[in-house]
This record gives C-alpha cells, structure tokens and sequence, in this order.
C-alpha cells in the first residue's frame, strides 16, 4: 500500500509527523510479520513515542508505551554505565588490570577493564545459554579466559564477547557487594525511572510490576508466529538479562549523550570513546567503552543493537544534535522493520540514523592467498573453503557455506546463496610481523587459525 503525500519536513506539524509515522509503525509491522513494535524519536526538545500491536500473539495482551521487551545485548550498555559509575566514584579505574580485581582472570594478566567494555581484550565470546547454566561464573571465566584461547594480544583487534560483559558484571558484583540484578536496579535503572525486569532465569522475585512481552518466531511451515521461551544463563545476566521499553532506552541513551544527571558528564563521554583497536567489522564503525560508533553523513552517533529470542531492539544517539531514537520490536523479523523505519525517518524528518553497516564493495572482488583453512573462537568452529570457480565460502560449526566477495583490503561481503545480494561479512587479518593470514573476522567476532592454509 503506498504511503500518503506528506507536505516537506519544515511544514509538518508535530501532529502530522506523528499520525505519519504511526501510520508507517502500523504498516511495517504488518508487512514484516511483528506482533508488536515500539519506537520513541526524542530530538531534545520534543518527544514521540509510539507503539503498535500486541505484546504477545498467544494472549492478544496489548503492547502499549510501557511494554518492556527482552533487549539481548542491549544490556550491555547498561552494565557498561554501571561500571562507569563505580569509575566516577572512584572505586576503580577503566585501566586497572581486570585479574586485579578477579583472580579469575589471572591466565589473561594484561586484560584491562576498558578492554573488556570495548570487546578488545582478545576474549572468545563463550559457551551457549545451556551449557553456561550448568557452571558458575567464577568457573565460566576461568574455562573461557585462557592464553590458549586468546584471540589477539590485548588492546590490538575487536572481538564481540559475552564473556567479558560476564566478567564486568562479576567485576561490579565484587565492588558493589550486591548481585549484579540488585546493583543494576540500585544504581542506574530507577535512577534512570526505569522499572526493572529481567529475564525469568535471573531471578526467583515475584513478576516485574510491569507488562512485558514475549519474543515471537514464524513458523515456515505455517506461516504462524508463536512465542518463544527465552533461553539464558543466569550468569550471563549482564550481557543480556534485560527487559526494557523504547522509552526506557531513550532515556539510557539521553543519558550516555549527557542530557542526565544520571551519568557524570566525564562519564558519558567515557561510554562512547573511540577505542584504539576496535575494528568491528560488520557491527559499527567504531566501539567505545560501552556503545558502538556510527558515522552517518558527516556525523557519529552512538548506540547498541540487541536480539534476544525472537525480538530486535535498537538505540542510536546523536551527541552534538541532541537526537537519540530507540525501536523495540518482539520478532526477530523487527530487524528488517527497523531497517526500513530509519529510511522512513529520513524521509518524514531529515534524520538520517544509521541501521547497519553497508556492504564493502571495496573495488573489484579478488581472492586473497592463505585464507583458507580451519579458524577458532572459543568451541565455535569456522572453515574457508575454495570453490571450482576460484572463489571461497565461509562456513560456522558445518553449517551450509555461504560464499564470499572478498576484496584487495582483506575485507568480504557475504553474498545471500538464493539472490546473491550482499551483507557486510568482515575481514581477513594477517599477522602483523609474518604477513600470514592469521585470523578472520566474521560479524564482529574475530577466530583465529587452528589450521594451516
């Protein structure tokens, strides 16, 4: 269905702007199959916040603005700005050694806290939800932060990690003397007037005094979207235990631009820095203690993508503007929504927020010598392979290949096997004293070679 005429941006009232938009929230939630979305666009002076759908398709319960939804990985900024807040007060300092503080990490003795926050302490990125439930997180990091199963010398590459945002909650639990739930609801969630919730395995209290929604997948055989169960250790409750609502991010990410009091000026802008030596690949542009970097048109915003069980959130933040824009959707086809939701953005308001990275397209696509072979993170298994046509696939723990666009700069597109579009892969890394290809960066976490080329 196309959308209406809609008179230029500087004409449009704030109520045109929001019965456009909400139309658009309605359109692309039907179109893409999610039960219920949320997005908050706050530009400073102005706020729209607006929802659509229903919290979860089996009960109909109705998502409405205060709906908090499991953001995955967007609690890592959460526990970003926690520890942040322990810095401020001078309880520790961003570049202690990390094993000063847990003697669980005392096999990776240069790892600095900073580098934990950054995703640049070479840590793999751990074992799944079920196999962390069985062990303790004392005995999770010693497992996974070993000098065997490092990934790079510290400080020197990017690598996506769970297991360092378990550490910096282990981290705020040996400061604070309080369980990382209570430390996170105490010190910035109802600072932040957020009321808390968590994923159910996190804790035994009574239901969050809130309505939350379920994360939602489609049945390709049906065509029918049900509800998922979430699937999360508690001890990996900093990385990904949260539930939150749009506005709720919004107010995280007014926070970390330095329009609250919640954060400490000097703070906010530690959660952003760029870090030397995060490279993200398909990720961001940059990474910072906390929030990842994207530059869009001239201009760097902050931010932070989640997914957990079949939803898709999303925070972006623009420092020297002021804007910051949140999305919550509870599938995991929000994605796609939020995609088209930001060139609607541009399009009804002049804002252009960044969704994703583009693909390289740097130059005309080669094939780089020594990169085939067996690479590593953690239990996690990748494989390069050449083809008869001369090309090379990438494949993770023997799924189906995927080929590759590689190009003069190390850098591939992974190419979609049924309509041969681009998406943003990663690098190849060689080493920087031998030239030999060494490691492979695959959306944002880095392997390195376990066999020969």
């Amino acid at each position: 269905m196309p959308y209406p005429a809609l008179a230029p941006v500087r004409e449009r009232t704030p109520q045109l702007l929001r019965r456009a938009l909400q139309e658009r929230l309605d359109t692309l939630a039907r179109r893409h199959r999610v039960p219920g979305a949320q997005l908050v666009l706050d530009t400073g002076s102005e706020v729209l916040a607006l929802h659509t759908g229903v919290a979860d398709a089996a009960t109909g319960a109705p998502f409405t603005g205060d709906t908090a939804v499991p953001v995955g990985s967007l609690t890592k900024p959460y526990t970003a700005a926690l520890v942040l807040l322990l810095a401020d007060d001078g309880d520790l300092d961003l570049d202690d050694r990390a094993a000063a503080h847990l003697p669980e990490l005392r096999h990776l003795p240069e790892v600095t806290i900073r580098q934990l926050l950054s995703h640049t302490g070479g840590l793999p990125t751990g074992p799944d939800s079920d196999t962390a439930a069985r062990t303790t997180a004392a005995h999770y990091l010693t497992s996974v932060c070993t000098a065997q199963d490092a990934l790079f010398r510290p400080g020197t590459g990017f690598s996506y990690s769970n297991a360092g945002y378990v550490a910096a909650g282990r981290l705020v639990e040996v400061v604070t003397g309080m369980p990382w739930p209570e430390a996170v609801a105490a010190l910035l969630l109802e600072p932040l007037d957020t009321v808390p919730a968590f994923v159910d395995t996190v804790t035994t209290a009574a239901a969050p005094a809130r309505p939350v929604a379920a994360g939602h997948a489609r049945n390709a055989a049906t065509g029918r979207v049900r509800p998922v169960r979430q699937n999360l250790a508690p001890l990996e409750a900093p990385a990904g235990a949260l539930l939150v609502s749009a506005a709720d991010l919004a107010a995280l990410g007014a926070a970390a631009i330095g329009r609250s009091k919640v954060l400490p000026p000097d703070a906010a802008e530690e959660l952003r820095r760029p870090q030397p030596g995060a490279r993200p690949g398909a990720l961001a542009d940059g990474w910072g203690p906390g929030l990842a970097l994207y530059r869009q048109d001239d201009r760097l915003w902050c931010g932070h993508d989640g997914n957990a069980m079949g939803t898709s959130c999303h925070l972006r933040a623009e420092p020297d503007g002021g804007t910051v824009v949140a999305f919550t959707g509870n599938a995991g086809s929000a994605t796609a929504l939020w995609r088209e939701l930001t060139a609607d953005l541009r399009e009804l308001t002049g804002l252009a927020v960044p969704a994703a990275i583009a693909p390289a397209a740097s130059g005309e696509p080669v094939v780089p010598p020594g990169c085939v072979g067996g690479y590593a993170n953690g239990g996690i298994r990748y494989r390069v392979e050449p083809t008869r046509d001369g090309g090379l696939t990438l494949s993770v723990d023997g799924d189906l290949p995927l080929p590759l666009r590689c190009y003069a700069d190390l850098s591939y597109d992974l190419l979609d096997p049924e309509t041969g579009r681009p998406e943003p892969g990663g690098w190849f890394h060689r080493d920087p004293d031998s030239g030999v290809v060494d490691r492979v960066q695959v959306s944002g976490r880095t392997a390195r070679r376990v066999e020969p080329a």
